[in-house]
């Protein structure tokens, strides 16, 4: 009891606020619903009742009355009305303790619901990674590209070569829409961890979306641009792959061989046109820089291994199913032979670097293959003659700030040009010589903004005792391009190539190429 009007609680007032925090409490963290909560305190306050009485009233209550002395009466009076309240909060207390109980064993069942191999989750997603999904211990990643241009191209005048890439002999403008030299793409990859192995599989579809005429190179032959036709699907990747950190990794199915990877990889045509080959009826893909620069690395059955990385260093090595030598000059101008009793070796040895601004990658590699019971228009039927194709490459990516630049030479015997073994062998069975390169640099002047200037050639060398004044001595390109990225997804282009084809006769061929479209890679 104090003076001056504050307000004199009784022991009974000061256990009813100590039981209404406790149910404050007991509703904030969930324990109590509303309507417990409502029904406890109405009940507690009825029982728990007293009039409050100011100082200043029992001050003058003093002069009229005695002041009134607790008896053990009183006390029983006062414990008989506190034992419903304590019953009611150990009550509210249990039900409280079994919500908490019942609200964790939720969260563990829903816990273990969520870890449950049977639910898919989604991962972040990050630009140009694609979507993956954890599905238990299985990862599935879906990723892909789609891209179209309009390409003009104007031929500059000559005559046919054959082997060359220009078609500044056609006499004729052309005009069409189409792929660049990446077709679209929908790649699968399902990888897991079984038995501390690491493993993949991946699945990549690769349509066009001009009309196929499937030819010699199916998909890849010429177009057909006529109504009712419908374009061409490649499986370029169809493989598997075994391996651990420590020991490297075994790939056995189809996907991009060793020799020339880092060349056509590198190349900044790959997201345009770069050379048509055939614009007026164009198939799934341009040419790009393929025989302007390096021969095609083609996508072949392989079973291949890769070294674990081991101070940025790694080999690779594989045995590939043969090709085919290829007469793809024509007019008998060069041998063939569709038999092959050894598979082609390819191997290849990557250096990663990094220092301060500057990082890069340099690589060399080699192929060989045994080509068989050549066929040619000055073989003799019974001669069997046979050729060994041997090839060797080196090439370096340096980057420098917002600067980038490639180099890449090689350099063959049997190898052809344009796509493997291509015009290797000459019609009398001897092996021609072949090389080439490409110089790029490019430029990023902003994070959206980048231009690429590029040139290559590609030289097929007569083979001994050879005379062909029409066959391709030479296959040259001059690209520039721009690219702006307008969003994470989509990148606008805009390109110039210019491409010439010289014969070792006076035959040549020259012809120009506006190209203008966009890729989406998700």
């Amino acid at each position: 009891m104090t003076g001056g009007g504050v307000t004199v609680l009784c022991p009974a007032d000061a256990r009813a606020d100590d039981y209404s925090d406790l149910l404050d409490i007991l509703r904030a963290k969930g324990a109590l619903t509303q309507g417990e909560y409502s029904t406890l305190l109405a009940r507690h306050l009825h029982r728990t009742a007293a009039p409050v009485r100011p100082a200043r009233h029992a001050a003058a209550a003093h002069h009229d009355r005695p002041v009134p002395v607790a008896t053990a009466d009183d006390a029983g009076d006062a414990g008989g009305r506190m034992a419903p309240m304590v019953a009611a909060a150990r009550q509210a207390a249990d039900s409280a303790a079994a919500s908490a109980r019942s609200a964790q064993e939720a969260m563990l069942a829903a816990q273990s619901e969520i870890d449950s191999p049977s639910v898919v989750r989604i991962a972040n997603y990050v630009p140009g990674k694609g979507l993956t999904f954890h599905a238990g211990p299985v990862d599935i990643n879906f990723s892909g590209f789609i891209n179209g241009f309009y390409s003009y191209n104007s031929p500059s005048g000559g005559r046919p070569v054959a082997g060359g890439l220009s078609t500044g002999g056609s006499g004729f403008d052309s005009s069409s829409v189409r792929n660049g030299l990446l077709p679209a793409g929908f790649i699968v990859k399902l990888t897991t961890t079984q038995s501390g192995i690491d493993l993949g599989a991946v699945l990549g579809m690769y349509p066009g979306i001009d009309n196929a005429n499937p030819g010699a190179f199916n998909a890849n032959s010429g177009g057909s641009p006529v109504g009712l036709g419908t374009p061409g699907i490649d499986l370029r990747q169809v493989y598997i792959t075994a391996g651990t950190k420590s020991a490297g990794t075994v790939k056995i199915g189809r996907d991009l061989a060793l020799f020339g990877s880092d060349a056509i990889l590198d190349d900044a045509t790959l997201l345009s046109v770069g050379s048509v080959g055939s614009n007026a009826s164009p198939g799934n893909t341009s040419l790009g820089r393929i025989g302007v620069g390096y021969v095609y690395a083609d996508w072949i059955p392989q079973i291949s291994y890769a070294s674990p990385v081991i101070h940025g260093v790694q080999g690779s090595v594989g045995i590939f199913q043969p090709l085919d030598e290829y007469n793809y000059a024509g007019d008998n101008l060069s041998a063939s032979s569709i038999q092959h009793s050894s598979p082609m070796v390819q191997g290849k040895v990557t250096y990663d670097f990094k220092s301060g601004d500057l990082s890069g990658r340099i690589w060399a590699g080699f192929l060989v293959q045994h080509q068989q019971d050549l066929t040619g228009a000055n073989i003799p039927t019974d001669a069997r003659r046979g050729a060994m194709a041997e090839a060797g490459e080196i090439g370096a990516k340096l980057t420098y700030g917002r600067a980038q630049g490639v180099a890449y030479y090689y350099r063959g015997s049997g190898l052809g040009t344009t796509g493997l073994f291509f015009d290797g062998v000459a019609a009398n069975g001897r092996k021609r010589d072949s090389e080439g390169y490409y110089v790029q640099g490019s430029y990023a002047f902003t994070k959206h903004f980048k231009l690429v200037g590029s040139y290559g050639v590609s030289n097929l060398y007569q083979a001994p005792g050879e005379d062909s004044s029409l066959l391709v001595r030479r296959n040259e390109s001059e690209v520039g391009a721009g690219y702006y990225t307008l969003t994470d997804w989509l990148t606008l282009v805009a390109e110039y190539a210019h491409t010439q084809a010289d014969a070792h006769g006076p035959d040549s061929a020259r012809d120009n190429t506006v190209s203008a479209g966009a890729i989406l890679f998700f």
